[in-house]
């Protein structure tokens, strides 16, 4: 579960021995057993040494590229492992509408219930506190969208019932803010770029989930490029896109919110640019990545296996049973569903 995250734009990443160095102006900063590392995320401009780019790929530990601002840039990947026939599988799949229909329902099906029981939460823990009726209001259309799914027959109408969820969902979001709400506030939902900082935050988490999905795809055997949800497009990681969608409410979301409510990263750590956008400060990025590695280290339990994982593993689990369904081994796909 060791992921290193290198936030210095100037540090350059390199190899001794089996011991990763991080340099800075020509000195050994930091250094750790290449052995004790699962992943490698680097924001900054000098890069890595080709030695350890190999020695990352031979050893299936994930090396992401980020830029100084949080934009993912590019992934070392080393010799395809894994189950030929699962990928022959996978790729079957995502070229028959029928059947990606059925694994993208259940995805999608995932990611509304957990979105609504994220506004249940809220109602419940913050009753006094929050606008009742704007979430009872937001899970009841949540619901009510849950229950038409099963009547989608394309892609296309899944993905606009999954907009309709996504819209519900967003227009209650501020409600969930309860402290700092002078500098973090939420309106609507903007990506590229975020232009406040609350979707600063969230694009950020997003895409730092988004390459730990695409990790733990690879590391059982699947593609993570090819999709069932997600349009295929050179370099979009389209299923890593969509096993996320469910984790999104209640794994990203969630650790945001609590970032703000409990006032761990403050307005001075944010920076409007001349166009607009929002970026986060080193020092804040690092808070963030910090906090983000001590939520993964937190115990659940698993609600279809029963078993108590760390949040960190829920995205390997989830890829271990698609991997699983699309082997046979079970009826269906079951999301990841949050109460």
């Amino acid at each position: 579960m060791n992921v290193l995250y290198v936030t210095s734009p100037d540090a350059y990443i390199a190899l001794d021995g089996e011991t990763v160095v991080i340099r800075k102006e020509e000195k050994d900063a930091f250094r750790i057993p290449l052995l004790n590392l699962e992943g490698i995320v680097t924001f900054g401009y000098t890069g890595a040494s080709p030695a350890l780019m190999g020695a990352c790929a031979r050893r299936n530990i994930s090396l992401c590229f980020m830029s100084a601002r949080g934009r993912f840039l590019a992934r070392v990947t080393g010799e395809i492992r894994g189950n030929v026939l699962l990928r022959k599988k996978q790729y079957a799949v995502s070229e028959n509408e029928v059947e990606a229909l059925s694994i993208a329902n259940g995805i999608i099906a995932g990611k509304l219930y957990n979105s609504r029981w994220v506004l249940e939460r809220a109602t419940r823990d913050h009753a006094l506190r929050i606008d009742i009726s704007k979430l009872k209001t937001a899970s009841s259309r949540l619901y009510e969208t849950l229950k038409i799914l099963p009547e989608c027959n394309t892609l296309e109408s899944l993905r606009g019932y999954e907009g309709k969820g996504a819209t519900y969902y967003f227009d209650a979001f501020d409600e969930l803010i309860l402290q700092q709400k002078e500098d973090f506030f939420f309106k609507e939902r903007s990506r590229r770029p975020p232009m406040d900082n609350v979707n600063a935050l969230l694009s950020f988490i997003y895409t730092i989930l988004a390459h730990e999905t695409a990790a733990a795809l690879e590391t059982v055997g699947l593609d993570a490029y090819v999709g069932f949800l997600h349009k295929d497009r050179p370099g979009r990681i389209s299923l890593a896109l969509d096993l996320m969608e469910e984790l999104r409410p209640v794994f990203a979301d969630r650790f945001v919110i609590s970032l703000i409510n409990k006032r761990e990263v403050g307005k001075n750590g944010f920076r409007t640019q001349e166009n607009g956008s929002v970026i986060m400060d080193d020092d804040t990025r690092k808070k963030v990545l910090g906090a983000w590695q001590l939520r993964k280290q937190e115990m659940i339990t698993h609600p279809f296996l029963g078993e108590k994982i760390p949040w960190g593993l829920t995205p390997y689990v989830q890829a271990q049973l698609l991997a699983r369904y699309l082997r046979g081994d079970l009826d269906a796909y079951p999301p990841f569903l949050w109460k």
